[in-house]
């Protein structure tokens, strides 16, 4: 459970998230939690209809739901179309985090004379700030983290402990990069001589947009020639592989363990389920969703769901299966000729 440092009301909440409030709106509130964790302090919320046992029993101050579940509160309740989203901008309110973070050059910090540094910039222990670098106001450097030669990093970006940015990267405002993560290394380039490999210097960026967050050990490679583009309030999760030159328009959120190979393009409002695979120099279209495990090794070119992956069974099926898939070629051609037979066709 995280928490203020003061109280809050429900009519304080009611108002931050412009609903209506059914209850006691003087109640103190000093947290979040889950529907059947609640206090009588903490504020809970209703997102999944398999979640509705919980809320017949909860003990919260009050309840985040929507209208069509009003009836079955048991306690005060807040009436929002998206209980989700309103649960997402009411955990701001309790995130510690910000209190923490004082503006200032830690001693321990290693900051080169040439950097520019925006108004409440905080750089926390053993952070390092090359040559050229510019820092937007009310960045956070976390302790331990690099960034790299004359990179920009626009206002409000967070940079959690332990996270490289290497030289020349350009971000955007409200960034969140997590520890562990390195945006900007070289690109997977190399040229084969028939006897062994020569290394391709990278010659690109990485340029991220507005409110993009990536999580802890991602990796976002620099462009080998042009640059690496990550789009507006992208999301990418941890341990995500994002190869030299893609790009991955506005809006799209990237799951765990997910690899796209150089030169892909995602468009915008795009999904990719964990451990999805994208080959090389491919074209995704707006609005698709790939589920996750899937491989996609051909753009696409309408908007949809798309899957090929296939989910666990048990292993004695899985062997009746695999040998009846090498068995598709044989089957579909003795079908055909099954099919001309019948057409009286020789």
């Amino acid at each position: 459970m995280t928490h203020t440092s003061h109280d809050l009301t429900l009519a304080d909440i009611a108002r931050h998230l412009n609903v209506a409030l059914e209850g006691d709106g003087d109640r103190p509130i000093r947290g979040l939690a889950t529907l059947k964790e609640a206090q009588n302090d903490q504020v809970a919320f209703l997102a999944n209809r398999a979640y509705l046992k919980d809320l017949a029993e909860t003990q919260a101050a009050a309840v985040l739901l929507h209208p069509e579940h009003a009836k079955n509160c048991p306690v005060p309740r807040l009436e929002i179309n998206n209980p989700y989203l309103g649960y997402a901008q009411l955990s701001q309110l309790f995130d510690p985090l910000p209190m923490r973070d004082v503006p200032g050059i830690h001693p321990g910090a290693v900051v080169a004379e040439s950097a520019t540094l925006g108004v409440g910039v905080s750089v926390h222990a053993n952070a390092v700030i090359e040559d050229g670098v510019v820092l937007g106001d009310g960045v956070v450097i976390g302790a331990g983290s690099v960034v790299g030669a004359d990179s920009v990093l626009g206002d409000d970006t967070r940079l959690h402990a332990n996270v490289t940015v290497c030289h020349g990267v350009v971000m955007g405002q409200r960034v969140i990069l997590q520890s562990g993560c390195v945006i900007g290394g070289d690109g997977f380039g190399f040229a084969h001589d028939g006897g062994q490999w020569h290394k391709i210097a990278q010659l690109g960026g990485v340029v991220l947009g507005d409110d993009v967050e990536v999580g802890s050990c991602s990796s976002i490679d620099r462009g080998a020639l042009g640059d690496t583009v990550i789009g507006n309030d992208v999301k990418i999760d941890s341990q995500v592989q994002i190869a030299h030159n893609v790009t991955v328009g506005d809006h799209s959120a990237l799951a765990g363990c997910v690899g796209i190979a150089g030169s892909t393009h995602v468009g915008r409002h795009c999904m990719l389920g964990g451990g999805v695979g994208l080959s090389g120099h491919l074209t995704i279209c707006d609005g698709v969703q790939v589920t996750g495990m899937s491989l996609v090794t051909n753009s696409i070119h309408e908007p949809g769901v798309y899957s090929s992956g296939t989910g666990a069974m048990s292993n004695a099926q899985w062997r009746k299966n695999a040998v009846r898939f090498k068995q598709l070629d044989d089957i579909a051609k003795r079908l055909s000729r099954l099919e001309k037979h019948q057409r009286g066709q020789p």
